[in-house]
């Protein structure tokens, strides 16, 4: 897939701008992350992309050039050699440059100052969440493909998966598979440092609130304590089980998140109380979704009608309790802004949030939900499907 020049030029405008507001003296910015680089120039090559704040910009690439040319339509691209090519081809130093601060590494930026000698380094992470975190038409009809995939093989694929005795893992792989036979391509990326996920949060029963180091509600047994991701091969899906299924789906780099419950023969009445209060809430939120809207406040009149009782284990079976309810979501996982406290720049049209309460009940499992909603006039619209009902298998 190419990305236009007009749709490259509009995420560009759009970056200046907001880093204007934020800083309006900014003299440069340069971009060393590969999804930042995607997302202006619709290529990810192993090079810098030069942003100034009146010239014109520049793709340096060191590794590959040639490719960079066949995939992108960003008018000038040059091919370098280290990074003395660039300080060389741009030929004056600058007092202050803003870079991925959540991105680059220390040595990195280290090596790349030997040639400019910049005083001061300052941030234009928040002028690139913003700037992502308004979806074009172009970004929102992938994500509209990627929930349906999302839909599929969750809705219809997935309980045709779970039979007696099949591990976490084994159950993953097949779901993955299918995910990637529908047209996913499989990759789940994180914004976070640190932060991974392979594929998502496979859980049977109790799986669903064990102890997870990751920012989100659901717990995970995961493979091993080298790779707490994915399912255990040891855990094996028995009669009267509850399954919770929490996966990314990724078309054209961008993703949705889904979170689908499935009871396995029989499982408690409350478990299905608990989750029709968990989908209440998600529609309470997603009827917020709207121009103007501040997140803080969505979290708060949200939180304030959840009583004492439910609130235990909610967001996270003990420990691993969150203090949010969604997250923003496009090229990764997670992106801006979160409905939680703190976030108080009002939603504009076209954002996209994950929602996901939950709820996780001692000695048994968790149950809840999760969909990524468009914000519109209207409220928000689902992209993942509209069955948020526990699936019987």
């Amino acid at each position: 897939m190419i990305v236009s020049k007009g749709e490259l030029d509009l995420r560009l405008n759009r970056f200046k701008k907001n880093l204007s507001e934020i800083d309006p003296d900014w003299e440069a910015c340069f971009i060393f992350g590969k999804l930042n680089m995607y997302y202006f120039t619709g290529t990810m090559q192993n090079g810098v992309f030069y942003i100034p704040r009146d010239n014109e910009p520049v793709l340096y690439v060191r590794k590959s050039y040639e490719r960079a040319l066949e995939e992108s339509r960003f008018e000038k691209i040059v091919k370098i050699n280290s990074f003395r090519d660039i300080a060389e081809d741009i030929g004056y130093e600058f007092q202050t440059v803003h870079i991925e601060k959540e991105v680059v590494p220390v040595a990195h930026l280290e090596r790349f100052n030997k040639y400019f000698n910049a005083k001061k380094f300052k941030s234009l992470d928040m002028a690139v969440a913003k700037s992502r975190a308004v979806k074009t038409d172009f970004e929102l009809e992938l994500m509209k493909k990627a929930g349906e995939i999302h839909r599929k093989f969750m809705d219809e694929v997935a309980p045709k998966i779970l039979v007696e005795d099949i591990s976490e893992a084994l159950f993953g792989a097949k779901l993955l598979q299918s995910a990637i036979e529908l047209g996913s391509f499989g990759i789940t990326r994180m914004g976070s440092f640190n932060a991974e996920l392979y594929l998502g949060n496979i859980c049977f029963d109790e799986s669903g609130n064990y102890y997870n180091s990751f920012d989100g509600p659901a717990g995970i047994r995961g493979l091993s304590p080298a790779v707490p991701l994915f399912g255990s091969f040891q855990k094996k899906l028995k009669k009267n089980s509850v399954v919770l299924v929490d996966t990314g789906c990724n078309y054209e780099g961008y993703h949705t998140d889904k979170t689908s419950i499935y009871a396995y023969g029989k499982i408690p009445q409350q478990a299905y109380d608990y989750h029709k209060r968990c989908v209440e809430i998600q529609n309470m939120v997603a009827e917020m979704l709207r121009p103007g809207n501040i997140p803080e406040e969505i979290y708060l009149k949200v939180m304030n009608k959840v009583d004492e009782e439910f609130d235990i284990n909610f967001m996270g079976f003990g420990p691993n309790k969150v203090k949010f309810l969604g997250h923003g979501i496009g090229l990764v996982i997670d992106e801006y802004p979160v409905i939680a406290k703190g976030f108080k720049e009002p939603l504009e049209k076209n954002v996209v949030m994950a929602i996901e309460p939950k709820k996780g009940i001692e000695g048994f499992g968790m149950v809840g939900i999760e969909n990524t909603f468009v914000v519109t006039e209207n409220g928000g619209v689902s992209l993942t499907g509209n069955n948020f009902d526990i699936i019987n298998v």
